[in-house]
């Protein structure tokens, strides 16, 4: 549980799609990062352009901002794993996997722990899809019952407006009663 954890922690979202970085797949591999982006690219038939492309200078920018904050935020993240993935990048910008190229890394990348690591990360996808869909239900719920309540407005302040007619009415038929009579007073 605690290394799907971290892997989750991995994963970013960068063009609308939730991507692993090149060297945090390295790390989570134990190999390292320029030893997996030549097998990628002597595979690179298996990775079009939907299971990995480079980021922009932008995008990377981005990211390490994160990171940073992310050093500044956690103190049990390991900040030697993520500086050194990171200075492994000044020259070159990294690549990132959407879960299908993640899937693709396991035809090749074939150690034992590479398999292992492997299914774990797609384990880590699932439950971060998971997470996703529940936030969309609830998303949904919520707006649902706002409409909901909207309607409930209408129909209180509808309500109230009635109930002060009738009010209205009971004080006007009370002083009616309540005025003082004219005329002849017949004696019962």
């Amino acid at each position: 549980m605690q290394i799907i954890k971290s892997i989750q922690n991995r994963i970013y979202e960068i063009r609308g799609e939730r991507v692993m970085l090149d060297f945090d797949l390295a790390l989570l591999y134990e190999v390292e990062t320029k030893a997996l982006n030549q097998a990628v690219k002597r595979n690179i038939k298996r990775f079009p352009d939907d299971f990995m492309f480079q980021l922009t200078t932008y995008e990377w920018q981005d990211i390490a901002t994160q990171m940073d904050s992310l050093l500044s935020n956690n103190i049990n993240t390991n900040r030697s794993q993520i500086v050194t993935g990171s200075q492994k990048h000044r020259g070159n910008l990294p690549y990132a996997f959407t879960e299908q190229g993640v899937a693709m890394l396991s035809g090749v990348l074939k150690s034992d722990k590479a398999i292992n690591m492997n299914i774990a990360i797609m384990r880590a996808f699932v439950d971060v899809r998971r997470v996703l869909l529940k936030q969309s239900n609830i998303n949904e719920q919520l707006t649902e019952i706002k409409e909901r309540i909207g309607e409930h407005d209408v129909q209180l302040s509808e309500l109230y407006d009635a109930m002060e007619n009738l009010i209205d009415e009971k004080i006007a038929q009370l002083k009616w009663n309540d005025r003082q009579r004219i005329g002849f007073k017949i004696k019962e």
